[in-house]
């Protein structure tokens, strides 16, 4: 039978609503996580928490530290106010730090709200379920290296001279963004599922329900108290 999982399908919950071990079908199996996340996320989560709930979350989250400082400088046009090398060096040296952190702070809101609604799932596990997911984000970032042939520092730039004057590199840019926003919303839809995987949920939606809930956590508060100072002001 085939194990290929539809990330969109809703599982069913143990008996017990407790992490599934894995089953010796599962661990007969080959153990490759770089390829079965894609299609088999709650299975390959549960493997790696049952061999190394720590396996590669430290340079998973390393790289998407990258190429989230990479996104931002892009959006935020970092390149009107400094050059290429220094936009590089910088998603070279911090973004790693910003990955860990974000991807601590992140893990524990998520497994302490998940708690809420049932969730059984620490800290440890989230972070191996956030990680993994992110693997097609990171392949996304080889993409980087074709933009940046064609545009360079344009791509961290309000201004596009050199796409404005080659209409003829439209096409490939726009392909290459449109492949990045596939795989990130692929990664979201891995994440929904990892999370409901190692917080013992039935269904994808309410691992989505606990991302939810940790953002609220910090954003409503943030949210009232702006609307207090302005009520205020």
């Amino acid at each position: 039978m085939s194990d290929y999982q539809n990330p969109y399908s809703t599982p069913q919950a143990t008996a017990d609503n407790s992490f599934q071990r894995p089953s010796e079908h599962d661990l007969q199996g080959e153990f490759k996580p770089f390829k079965t996340i894609w299609l088999s996320p709650r299975r390959t989560v549960r493997q790696i928490v049952s061999v190394d709930p720590t396996l590669h979350v430290l340079l998973l989250a390393c790289l998407s530290g990258v190429g989230e400082t990479l996104d931002r400088a892009s959006m935020r046009n970092l390149g009107d106010v400094v050059s290429l090398p220094v936009i590089i060096a910088i998603a070279c040296l911090l973004g790693p730090v910003g990955g860990i952190v974000g991807l601590w702070i992140g893990s524990w809101l998520i497994a302490f709200t998940g708690k809420w609604i049932g969730g059984t799932g620490t800290s440890e596990t989230v972070r191996t379920a956030i990680t993994w997911a992110s693997v097609p984000t990171i392949v996304a970032m080889l993409l980087w290296i074709p933009q940046l042939l064609m545009m360079r520092e344009e791509l961290f730039t309000s201004e596009t001279p050199r796409l404005e004057a080659n209409p003829g590199l439209i096409v490939p840019v726009l392909a290459l963004s449109l492949v990045e926003i596939v795989l990130a919303v692929w990664s979201f839809v891995l994440m929904c599922n990892t999370i409901a995987e190692v917080q013992s949920f039935g269904s994808a939606w309410r691992g989505f329900s606990n991302m939810l809930l940790a953002g609220a956590v910090v954003f409503v508060p943030i949210i009232a108290l702006v609307l207090v100072a302005i009520a205020a002001g």
